[in-house]
């Protein structure tokens, strides 16, 4: 329906006008149809979600079903592998809790590595120092491509940019802080606070493993395009005991 602002004067009508009134009133009414009578009536766009800009824009792989986002409790390895704290990862006041293992290409059953790529083998500096802050060795940024990353069907760039990405998405629980001190946590405990502090994420989505009774790493499940999703296979390789131990940061 036309909305006119006032009423038409009746007598100024005159039949040359009336026919010209005969011949705009189509088009009136469907200008009024598209654009309604007042802003009023104006449908606003709706606005993004938080999880929908998490994941604006991730380059997608391929070759793969989904991936799995591995998190190391970096006390446990370093209790194990540098107790002395000569490298970074380890060193004396570095306050190190869970770091990105990597992020690894996984199929509905098993998973893919090594995989031929045209893509060189190494990692340049330039582009692996952009990554220590997460994965604080160039031999495990080394690494991880040659195993995982090649198998990603993306480029080195996008790799580490979805790697990237996959960690920002997550928020990490406070009880998973690193602390001067050991503390021990319920398995179940763990996976539910993730779940709570990560909406979307449900606790086939997380896996807690253990080195013996110490707390080895957390792996989350994400789609291709980093929404959190179910993954039975790697769920079934939680840590079967009860509770772990955190060990302190050095």
């Amino acid at each position: 329906m036309v909305c006119l602002r006032r009423p038409l004067r009746v007598a100024s009508i005159t039949m040359a006008s009336l026919r010209t009134w005969r011949r705009l009133l189509p088009a009136l009414f469907v200008a009024a149809v598209l654009t309604g009578c007042n802003d009023a009536n104006t449908e606003k766009a709706p606005v993004a979600t938080e999880n929908a800009k998490a994941t604006a824009a991730v380059p997608i792989g391929s070759g793969f079903d989904f991936y799995v986002l591995s998190l190391s409790w970096s006390p446990t390895w370093c209790g194990d592998n540098d107790p002395d704290g000569k490298s970074s990862q380890c060193e004396i006041g570095g306050n190190r809790g869970l770091i990105v293992h990597g992020l690894w290409p996984q199929n509905e059953k098993g998973y893919p590595d090594f995989c031929p790529t045209r893509q060189s083998d190494r990692v340049p500096s330039s582009l692996g120092r952009q990554y220590l802050d997460l994965i604080p060795s160039m031999g495990l940024i080394g690494h991880q491509w040659r195993k995982h990353g090649t198998c990603s069907g993306l480029s080195q760039e996008d790799y580490f940019a979805v790697t990237r990405a996959a960690w920002n998405r997550l928020r990490l629980p406070a009880e998973l802080s690193p602390s001067r001190q050991q503390t021990d946590l319920a398995v179940a405990g763990i996976e539910d606070a993730f779940t709570v502090k990560n909406p979307g994420m449900t606790k086939e989505s997380v896996a807690v493993t253990c080195e013996g009774n110490r707390l080895e790493e957390i792996r989350i499940c994400f789609d291709k395009s980093l929404n959190f999703r179910s993954c039975p296979a790697v769920d079934r390789q939680s840590c079967r005991k009860h509770s772990v131990s955190l060990p302190p940061a050095p």
